[in-house]
C-alpha cells in the first residue's frame, strides 16, 4: 500500500463556536467550509493548515460517533486521514494482513472521496481514515 499524503486531522470538539474562536479567531486559520454529516450525527468545520486540512467535528446530538468518542476521551484528536491511490485494493491489503477495517466496503464522502477507517485496535490507539479522493 502507499500513502500518498496527510490528508486532515479530525479534531472532536464539544462546541464548534468555540473551537473556532481558537482556530481561525488566534491561530488565523481560515475556515474553508462548515458541513453537516447527517450520517455520523456531526456538523464540521474544515480549515487549511498548509497542505494538511483540520476538521473540526461537534456532534448534533448525544448520539454518533464523534459524541461518543467526546464521552469517552474529551476534546482531542480523533483521527488522522491519510489519502491512498487505490482504497479498495489498500482495504483488501491491510485485510490480508488482519488489520480490522471499521467498514466492509468504503463509503463516499460529502465532496465524492471514498473513505474507510482502520479500527484503533490495528492501528496503536489511532483511528485512521483511508481516503482516495473523487475521480481518483
Amino acid at each position: 500500500m502507499e500513502v500518498k499524503s496527510i490528508h486532515h486531522i479530525g479534531i472532536a470538539v464539544e462546541d464548534l463556536g468555540k473551537a473556532l474562536e481558537f482556530f481561525s479567531g488566534l491561530l488565523g486559520l481560515k475556515v474553508e467550509k462548515t458541513v453537516v454529516v447527517e450520517e455520523h450525527s456531526m456538523r464540521a468545520a474544515w480549515l487549511k493548515a498548509g497542505p494538511v486540512w483540520l476538521e473540526l467535528m461537534e456532534p448534533l446530538g448525544p448520539e454518533g460517533p464523534v459524541a461518543r468518542f467526546l464521552a469517552k476521551r474529551g476534546e482531542g484528536i480523533h483521527h488522522v486521514a491519510i489519502t491512498v491511490e487505490d482504497i479498495r485494493a489498500s482495504c483488501e491489503e491491510l485485510r490480508k494482513s488482519g488489520v480490522e477495517l471499521v467498514y466492509e466496503e468504503p463509503k463516499v464522502a460529502l465532496d465524492g472521496s471514498l473513505y474507510n477507517f482502520v479500527h484503533p485496535k490495528s492501528a496503536h490507539g489511532v483511528l485512521i481514515e483511508l481516503r482516495q479522493e473523487a475521480g481518483g
